[in-house]
């Protein structure tokens, strides 16, 4: 049985539209195509030598991903769901998101899932950083929400935080949103794989990212927040997610 609404509303809370442009104008640092051809460069070897640099990777995605981006705007207004969070821009911090509200959920909702997994992984919803070389309100919003909903798409799909995780998701997220970043960050991120992990993700692992990344809908226009309390399993079957068992 779902949880009454409002209920749902206690779970999450949603700055206004106005609240983020402050934010974002706040945020934008102006650069010069000179200084962003620096900082795609320096970001992208920095990021290669230290994969750990979440600055360094972040940088790389605003500075590359204008076109990206905006594929990602579009996909989102295909869809009344996805439409309705770029109205409303929501975020997901620790003060949007009652994580004490969602780990009391049932198990196998969405919300009560996502919980257990910042706890087992020890993550902060706060973690993201804030879009700096955006200038589009709108679009720097869609990069601020693909780096807020990251961790959800883990959780959701199932992924560990480990290397072999990562690099899968990064495949998910790479064929749907274009993302040069995920997409290299796939590639290279196979290469660091030690070997048995290496022939996992090969048999295993990337097909099954090729597979979701294609198949599913995309995730970035879900609606998360409102969905908190939705049984994972009936959300699969919605997003045309099959889940990954290693055979």
């Amino acid at each position: 049985m779902r949880i009454i609404t409002f209920v749902r509303r206690r779970l999450s809370s949603f700055p206004t539209n106005e609240t983020y442009m402050e934010e974002m104008q706040k945020n934008f640092i102006a650069t010069t195509p000179f200084q962003k051809t620096l900082l795609s460069w320096g970001s992208a070897a920095i990021s290669l030598l230290n994969p750990h640099r979440g600055d360094m990777i972040a940088c790389l995605g605003e500075i590359t991903g204008e076109n990206s981006v905006k594929h990602m705007r579009a996909k989102m207004l295909e869809t009344p769901e996805g439409s309705e969070i770029l109205k409303e821009m929501p975020r997901i911090n620790s003060k949007t998101v009652s994580f004490e509200k969602l780990i009391e959920l049932p198990e196998n909702t969405i919300g009560r899932v996502y919980a257990e997994f910042m706890k087992d992984n020890n993550i902060t919803a706060d973690s993201r950083l804030p879009v700096q070389f955006i200038a589009d309100p709108e679009l720097a919003y869609v990069m601020q929400r693909y780096r807020e909903v990251h961790d959800l798409v883990h959780a959701t799909l199932f992924m560990k935080t480990t290397m072999l995780g990562e690099v899968t998701i990064k495949w998910v997220e790479g064929i749907q949103t274009k993302l040069p970043m995920c997409i290299n960050g796939g590639i290279w991120g196979a290469g660091r794989l030690k070997p048995k992990h290496r022939q996992l993700y090969l048999k295993y692992y990337l097909p099954w990212a090729v597979k979701t990344g294609s198949n599913a809908k995309f995730m970035q226009g879900i609606y998360f927040e409102k969905r908190w309390d939705q049984d994972i399993d009936e959300f699969h079957k919605e997003m045309n997610i099959v889940r990954f068992l290693k055979k």
